[in-house]
């Protein structure tokens, strides 16, 4: 044993050696490097070849990459177009969405620099001595150290990829959230501007109304009708009122939920009445239905199989060592002056490997679950398309026949306001009783108000086809 160690030869590293050893590192890592995540591939999903509500339709596959552009200009508001312009800039949600984006970004920049060695450089002073002794006795070190993982299995390359798949999901999430604020701000500001339509037919009813309670009030003072009458058109026009209160309610509520919409205290925001402009944008014949492809939700959840996928291989990484490579340059001296000089230098070389021998099975329970969590993200990942499109076969019906709806409602209202008109002149001539007139009277407001209802559900369901098709629908897009 001990002649073994007298032959045994004293390895002593120089730099070059050091810097030999450090290449074959990094040339072992780039060669050896080995990706363990399965190689991805989007998963399959139905793609009928048509919408079964409109025909010429394309197949379908998500990509969020595609400019959505003002779809809001369709409709032909100003006013609109500039509440859009302040939801971008002031949306709390937006907001979020955009620092969430940002946290994701910098989490694939955190992840990229782990590739990269870590260098650190320290210094130390320290001043001793002891009680009784000749005196005290400085100390001086500068070093400077570094330390390296060679991704030599890809772990660190899957967690790049896996941020990265993230990053993009998070861009999709502020997409949702743009178009989200952005449908929900239109659908309130035309519900808003269908609730001062209402209101601007009741107030015309109501006139109406009060003409007529004159008219039997003065038949009833001369004997002509019965005290019945004058009751019944007190009724019909205390009606009229309390209904238009309930419309100023609703529009208060509308008010303020536009207000926070765009970022400001429903105190501080208000929306001067104006006329109703009934655009209804029709759906071009024949667009490709690759204008699915840019719904934010469904590049979203494609990206969250993507990051599942690259999860997989982090997890197969813990089945092999790691590896680390350590380096360190220094010197220590009781002067400040000597720090630097040669002779006090010391210089250190080290190779580590750690691997798991035994820890009961939770290495493979990692690559099951991880296995499990893509299969989750793919499962997820398919309802989010068949929902995209059930969304617009919804909204393509309800289109078609809700433009048939506005159409019948308008005949409706157009043939109650003649048989109103009639039913009061015979009223006044005495041929009918009031309760006729009553009767014919809330007929016609009904229709009326019905037909404002159907121009509003129209633009209503426009705006859930934008947000369903992912963002509009302009023809050559």
């Amino acid at each position: 044993m001990n002649r073994l160690m007298r032959t045994t030869p004293t390895i002593r590293p120089t730099p070059r050696a050091l810097t030999r050893a450090m290449l074959a590192a990094a040339l072992l890592a780039g060669l050896a490097g080995c990706a363990l995540a399965p190689a991805y591939e989007r998963p399959a999903t139905p793609a009928p070849a048509a919408f079964k509500e409109l025909a010429g339709w394309a197949p379908a596959a998500p990509a969020d990459a595609l400019e959505r552009g003002p779809w809001w200009n369709l409709f032909g508001d100003p006013v609109l177009d500039g509440l859009m312009r302040q939801v971008e800039v002031n949306n709390q949600n937006v907001a979020a969405a955009v620092a969430a984006y940002a946290e994701a970004r910098a989490v694939v920049a955190e992840q990229r620099a782990a590739l990269f060695p870590s260098v650190t450089l320290n210094g130390g002073a320290n001043r001793s001595g002891s009680r009784g002794g000749d005196g005290a006795a400085s100390k001086y070190s500068l070093s400077i150290g570094s330390s390296w993982e060679p991704d030599v299995w890809g772990r660190l390359r899957a967690g790049i990829a896996a941020a990265q798949a993230n990053a993009q999901a998070s861009a999709a999430d502020l997409a949702s959230a743009r178009l989200s604020a952005q449908g929900e701000l239109a659908a309130d500001y035309f519900s808003l501007r269908s609730v001062d339509a209402q209101r601007a037919l009741l107030a015309t009813t109501i006139e109406g109304y009060q003409r007529v309670l004159r008219i039997t009030q003065n038949r009833f003072d001369v004997g002509i009708v019965p005290h019945s009458d004058v009751y019944q058109a007190q009724t019909q026009l205390a009606s009229a009122q309390s209904d238009d209160l309930t419309l100023a309610r609703q529009r208060a509520q509308l008010e303020h939920a536009i207000a926070v919409l765009v970022g400001k205290a429903p105190a501080d925001f208000a929306l001067a009445s104006a006329p109703w402009n009934v655009t209804v944008p029709d759906v071009p014949v024949g667009v490709p239905s690759t204008l699915l492809e840019r719904r934010p939700d469904i590049a979203a959840a494609e990206r969250s199989v993507a990051a599942a996928n690259a999860q997989v291989g982090i997890a197969r990484a813990a089945y092999f060592p790691q590896i680390g490579l350590t380096a360190s340059y220094g010197s220590s001296a009781s002067a400040i002056g000597d720090v630097l000089k040669a002779s006090s230098a010391a210089w250190a070389l080290g190779l580590s490997a750690a691997e798991t021998i035994f820890n009961g099975g939770a290495t493979r329970a990692a690559v099951q679950g991880a296995n499990a969590a893509r299969e989750q993200a793919v499962a997820r990942y398919r309802q989010t398309v068949l929902g995209a499109f059930a969304d617009v076969e919804d909204q393509l019906n309800a289109t078609r026949i809700l433009a048939q709806q506005q159409d019948l409602r308008r005949v409706a209202s157009e043939a109650a306001d003649k048989v109103e008109e009639q039913v009061l002149n015979r009223y006044k001539a005495g041929q009918v009783s009031y309760s006729e007139v009553v009767q014919a009277q809330a007929t016609a407001l009904s229709a009326r108000r019905s037909l404002v209802q159907a121009q509003a559900d129209r633009q209503a369901t426009a705006v859930a086809l934008i947000q369903a098709l992912g963002g509009g629908w302009h023809a050559g897009q």
